[in-house]
């Protein structure tokens, strides 16, 4: 009997190799998996030991495989203590099935699906099973069992990765990452900052303290909210557009601004609304207009929109009130472009909560973006304590910052964004 090891990656290289090597009519005496390589018995490849064997005769005779199955007098060579002795004559090898179950004196036990053969548990004492090598597909790993084997290697190396950088910060970073990390701040950005620090610290062979972590730290997120331009209205400004998703505050917003245009700027504002779906959105913008005194015009098509400038030609600014829809929805989104067409000067504010979720923020932003966005407003600063997606928001869409809310009084509940005291609230320790 010729027998022959192989070790390979998967049951289906093993069988071609066995089909050259030894012919079609070779059996498997055994199948182990093994690993090979890593480092001190770690990260090692997973590989297959296959054992197969052929008759000597056989090779020469081309005929069918024989099978080799206990007879009487070979009870004990096939007992579970002790393991199979190779046959010597063809005579030895009588008709058997394809395959045989396992003696072995632990169970090893197999899964057989759609042609593919899973040994769950391999044992040091697993005696053999025979398998016909003709069998096609009979023996193999499943690609996608692979393919998740790599993503949790990946997945670990990855966190090794990530554990080893964290502890190779110093002590004083390490709290101010985990800071940011409370606040909600991206965690690339955050690891980009603070990569940045250390090269800071490193070229200026300077320690680490507490108190020169939090001034790099507090310089690098200053360099992402901070621009050039204006957060307030432009004066050049003719109309102003305030998208959004619902109930983030359009209206109520609205109302501030034109308080202080009037009140602070003394320039004449007009209102137009396209809110026609809610209940008595008309009648809120409404009431605020004739406070300020300021005329408002309801459009309920794109077609309405040339008479309502025509009759606010005399306004300085004009603020115009979109339908908060359902910022999933494209059809409804996009029905705001033929709204945001107008002649001469305007911007486009995206108004958001930062109650909302920054993942439901992004995708709001994503989509109100294909408008052409100049600035963000936040609303309802004064319902949370988490603003690292103020910094996400910025970072990511390089929009310019505005003004935020922190309440529903008119006018007074309304400022310009103080990048320097968004950053002291993201920086400050927790509250017991």
């Amino acid at each position: 009997m010729r027998v022959k090891r192989y070790v390979v990656d998967s049951m289906p290289d093993a069988l071609q190799k066995i089909r050259t090597d030894l012919g079609k009519d070779a059996v498997i005496l055994n199948t182990k998996e093994i690993r090979t390589g890593g480092f001190l018995g770690l990260f090692g490849k997973k590989k297959i030991e296959v054992i197969a064997a052929i008759d000597g005769a056989n090779t020469n005779s081309g005929g069918a495989a024989q099978r080799f199955a206990p007879q009487p007098q070979q009870q004990k060579v096939m007992s579970q203590d002790q393991p199979v002795r190779a046959q010597t004559h063809l005579s030895d090898f009588p008709d058997v099935p394809d395959v045989i179950a396992p003696i072995s004196a632990k169970k090893v036990p197999v899964t057989v699906s759609a042609g593919v053969e899973t040994q769950q548990a391999y044992t040091s004492q697993q005696s053999y099973s025979p398998v016909s090598v003709n069998a096609p597909n009979r023996v193999s790993l499943k690609d996608e069992h692979l393919l998740e084997e790599l993503k949790q290697m990946k997945e670990m190396m990855r966190k090794l990765t990530h554990a080893s950088d964290v502890s190779s910060l110093p002590e004083p970073l390490q709290k101010i990452e985990q800071r940011l990390f409370d606040q909600e701040v991206d965690p690339t950005l955050v690891r980009q900052i603070l990569d940045e620090v250390v090269a800071d610290f490193q070229l200026a062979d300077e320690p680490v303290t507490d108190e020169s972590a939090l001034q790099v730290v507090r310089s690098k997120l200053g360099q992402v909210l901070q621009s050039n331009r204006s957060k307030q209205i432009s004066p050049q400004t003719r109309v102003v557009h305030f998208v959004g998703p619902t109930g983030v505050g359009k209206t109520t917003t609205i109302a501030k601004l034109a308080a202080e245009q009037v009140l602070k700027y003394q320039r004449k504002v007009g209102f137009i609304t396209s809110d026609t779906y809610r209940i008595a959105a008309i009648e809120q913008l409404k009431t605020y207009g004739t406070i300020l005194n300021v005329p408002l015009e309801v459009v309920f098509s794109p077609q309405d929109l040339a008479k309502a400038f025509h009759n606010l030609e005399e306004c300085d600014v004009i603020f115009m009130d979109t339908a908060g829809r359902n910022f999933r929805n494209e059809m409804y989104v996009s029905e705001l472009n033929s709204l945001l067409k107008t002649q001469g000067n305007s911007e486009t504010i995206l108004v958001l909560s930062l109650t909302t979720k920054y993942r439901d923020m992004r995708a709001i932003t994503n989509n109100f973006n294909k408008f052409k966005l100049d600035k963000v407003l936040f609303t309802k600063m004064d319902e949370t304590d988490s603003y690292g997606a103020i910094v996400n928001v910025v970072h990511e869409f390089s929009l310019q910052l505005s003004y935020v809310t922190n309440g529903q009084s008119v006018p007074d509940d309304i400022t310009e964004m103080n990048e320097w005291q968004i950053i002291d609230l993201l920086l400050e320790e927790p509250r017991a």
